[in-house]
């Protein structure tokens, strides 16, 4: 038994060392193309749009601090920023994050190429729709949109020391449990974030394959995912989602393209 657990764990670590080398090359390719630029310092409005009413946004020279809600396990104080412009094809997303909270659940969530799943008043578009997420309340997302989602900084809903990444795939099927949506997988009490401390966040969607980097002073932790067996995102909007309780500060965001 404990030479099949020793196996499996080499395996997984393999594969998860192969996948970096994918992503280290993916990643300092000469083919990205800069798309978007954001330091934060200067009006959030220029480049991003607000889902939740009890949200704020506020820039400094610390860069975009995005605060949701204070009211716990009230839906309409969860928030989502969207990036006004839609992306296509590969895609790689960077920016410093730094946790203002203190919160020990909930998450925070990166939403990559969202659009609307086309049925009734749920368009494309998802800008079209902006006012039936005035109460962002999570369903409404992953019932509604094709996206694909990253948890990070992300922690159990009881606060009992859970902490975890994982990867979804929107919508949810009707009837289907919320599980059904998670891309293996899960790493879970992996990709702890410090609040006060600044994180390099690096995304890479490329190749079939969805990969995520956190680097800080404390080292890296690298997370990756098969995308060759999940329907394929091809182009939307790009979205950072805050649960109720909890707040960072977002500088240097940049998209690039391919």
């Amino acid at each position: 038994m404990k030479l099949k657990v020793i196996t499996v764990l080499f395996l997984v670590l393999g594969l998860n060392a192969k996948g970096q080398t994918a992503f280290d090359i993916a990643s300092s390719s000469k083919d990205w193309n800069l798309v978007l630029k954001d330091k934060g310092t200067k009006e959030w409005t220029k480049n991003w749009t607000l889902d939740g009413k009890f949200a704020s946004v506020e820039n400094s020279q610390k860069g975009m601090h995005f605060i949701a809600g204070p009211e716990l396990r009230k839906d309409a104080h969860h928030a989502v920023l969207w990036t006004k412009e839609s992306y296509d094809g590969d895609i790689k997303i960077e920016y410093d994050y730094t946790r203002t909270d203190n919160e020990n659940r909930w998450v925070n969530i990166l939403y990559i190429q969202a659009t609307g799943d086309g049925e009734g008043e749920y368009e494309t578009d998802i800008a079209k729709w902006a006012k039936l997420r005035e109460v962002p309340a999570m369903k409404t997302y992953f019932e509604n949109m094709n996206a694909l989602h990253i948890s990070y900084a992300a922690f159990g809903n009881e606060g009992d020391g859970t902490f975890y990444v994982r990867a979804r795939r929107y919508p949810k099927p009707n009837n289907k449990s919320f599980d059904i949506t998670r891309i293996s997988p899960s790493y879970d009490q992996k990709g702890y974030f410090k609040s006060g401390q600044t994180y390099h966040i690096t995304v890479v969607k490329a190749d079939s394959r969805l990969s995520f980097k956190m680097e800080s002073k404390d080292g890296e932790e690298f997370f990756t995912w098969d995308l060759s067996k999940v329907e394929p995102m091809t182009s939307g909007r790009i979205g950072l989602r805050h649960m109720y309780g909890r707040s960072a500060i977002y500088r240097n965001f940049k998209v690039y393209t391919k």
